[in-house]
């Protein structure tokens, strides 16, 4: 697998609709004010959150589990700015929709600009032939609240071409993985 550049996350954008909508250039400023940076980098691409998310709240008192996770654990809030509690976290959905091409894999990695914060931003892979918005999780880790921007840079995306003699057998969506074409923030699916 090779990583891919600039050019390429271009060329893939435009040609197959990788990620709509698409910067093609790192964005650093808006109106003259300055954000955290999103678009097109060196050798990926930084994504944004959109105005939806889903702050955890502990007010059930009730136990997190993946298999059987309470809905009522979250608040749902839609604004420019959401606030996380101190030690918790919150959800959020990308800006851009990814198509995953079927020879490609990619690694999600919170820009440093956070993590310098103490905020955490934590994604699984997008599959090969995954398609959707991202469903990103910002762990707050500091005892105080925290900060997360919608419409900015949260974390970058990093491509993985395979050799074409070497394309997976089975893809997610061959697959028919749970996430595949997820429109909002989703929780855990069994």
């Amino acid at each position: 697998m090779t990583v891919k550049s600039d050019r390429w996350i271009r060329r893939m954008a435009q040609e197959q609709r990788m990620i709509e909508p698409f910067e093609p250039q790192q964005v650093k400023s808006v109106d003259g004010e300055k954000i955290v940076s999103f678009g097109t980098s060196s050798y990926g691409y930084d994504i944004r959150c959109s105005d939806e998310f889903k702050i955890f709240t502990n007010i059930n008192s009730t136990i997190v589990d993946p298999k059987q996770f309470d809905s009522a654990s979250f608040v749902d809030f839609k604004g420019d700015v959401c606030i996380i509690p101190p030690n918790s976290f919150a959800l959020a959905r990308t800006v851009e929709y990814f198509r995953i091409p079927r020879d490609v894999l990619t690694i999600c990695l919170g820009k440093s600009t956070y993590a310098r914060c103490g905020i955490i931003v934590n994604v699984t892979p997008f599959e090969p032939e995954w398609e959707g918005y991202v469903t990103l999780e910002f762990s707050n880790t500091t005892p105080l609240p925290a900060k997360i921007y919608a419409n900015e840079g949260v974390a970058q995306v990093v491509f993985f071409q395979c050799a074409p003699d070497d394309v997976c057998e089975t893809s997610y969506r061959d697959r028919g993985g749970k996430y595949q074409g997820q429109e909002g923030v989703t929780l855990p699916r069994i």
